[in-house]
């Protein structure tokens, strides 16, 4: 095997910390499922994870330093216990397949301690005898997806279809409610385990389009409703769009521009979608589009009669 410094690319006095961080980022590029299908790839992979293996143990990485085992992991002395299969320098190679540590790769993301954490801390005195280890099962990498939404997809739920980097379609169920940033956790459908390890979970991140009629905060919903001087003014009913469509309200008589009138439970679901938040609707008083003369006059000699102080 090769120095396992140089495969990782790193220096030989590297801290462990930059040890962990190299190999994350070189295992998420070369791991197998993101490369399906090439053997070269494949066996760099196999490479790597070997040396960290050896490496990413501070213990095992002394041992290698002070030359009391070789890069492949075997001990240096002569009299070395020994099984497994000889190599013709007086030790003893135990090995799981192709790999001589019995690991083949790592994961990635949230789980990297946790594999490296019971990976790499010796032999398993339970593996028989001979020296051979049984290769410890690793759960398979997460990965993690993005996914965009309308405002009224995220609010009242939807099925989405994604397609997973494994090439699977996959139908995805976003809850009521669901808010920007969020991430959904899918089970089962990351990447493969290792040794018969259960496979890693897919991660989606949901980004929610801004709506053209709809502001969110919290729980709440917002809009702006343009109202006409004589609703303003006399009130009545008015109708008013909400996130599952159009109602009818109340309108109080003289209603002014920055009025704020609340529609009870119309807002997005929350505590498992058992209660919804509001939806508030700002008035602003809007003016015919085009001038008209008598409304002109009637404002003049009633403003005449009735002043008043509007700032």
């Amino acid at each position: 095997m090769q120095d396992p410094y140089k495969i990782l690319g790193v220096a030989k006095n590297a801290p462990q910390d930059e040890i962990k961080k190299v190999y994350r980022k070189l295992a998420r590029e070369l791991h197998p499922d993101v490369n399906p299908g090439d053997s070269k790839i494949e066996e760099r992979f196999k490479k790597i994870s070997a040396a960290y293996h050896l490496l990413g143990d501070p213990e095992r990485r002394k041992k290698f330093d002070t030359g009391q085992i070789d890069a492949d992991g075997r001990e240096t002395s002569p009299f070395a216990r020994g099984g497994g299969h000889a190599d013709g320098r007086g030790g003893a190679r135990a090995y799981a397949g192709d790999d001589p540590f019995g690991f083949s790769g790592a994961n990635a993301e949230d789980i990297f301690d946790e594999i490296f954490g019971k990976g790499g801390r010796g032999g398993n005195p339970g593996a028989g005898f001979g020296g051979h280890r049984r290769p410890e099962k690793v759960k398979g990498p997460n990965i993690s997806y993005e996914l965009s939404l309308d405002l009224a997809e995220a609010i009242i739920g939807a099925t989405k279809r994604i397609n997973l980097a494994s090439g699977k379609s996959l139908e995805v169920s976003i809850p009521a409610g669901s808010e920007d940033g969020q991430t959904l956790r899918l089970k089962g459908q990351g990447m493969t385990g290792m040794n018969g390890g259960d496979a890693g979970d897919a991660l989606i991140k949901l980004h929610i389009h801004p709506d053209k009629v709809f502001r969110r905060e919290g729980n709440d919903l917002h809009c702006d409703l343009a109202i006409s001087l004589a609703e303003a003014v006399l009130g009545g009913s008015i109708e008013v769009p909400t996130i599952n469509g159009k109602v009818n309200m109340k309108l109080p008589a003289n209603a002014n521009s920055g009025s704020k009138l609340r529609l009870r439970g119309k807002g997005a679901p929350y505590n498992r979608g058992d209660k919804r938040g509001d939806q508030y609707v700002h008035l602003t008083v809007k003016l015919p589009e085009e001038r008209d003369d008598e409304l002109v006059d009637f404002v003049r000699e009633w403003s005449e009669k009735h002043p008043y102080k509007a700032r």
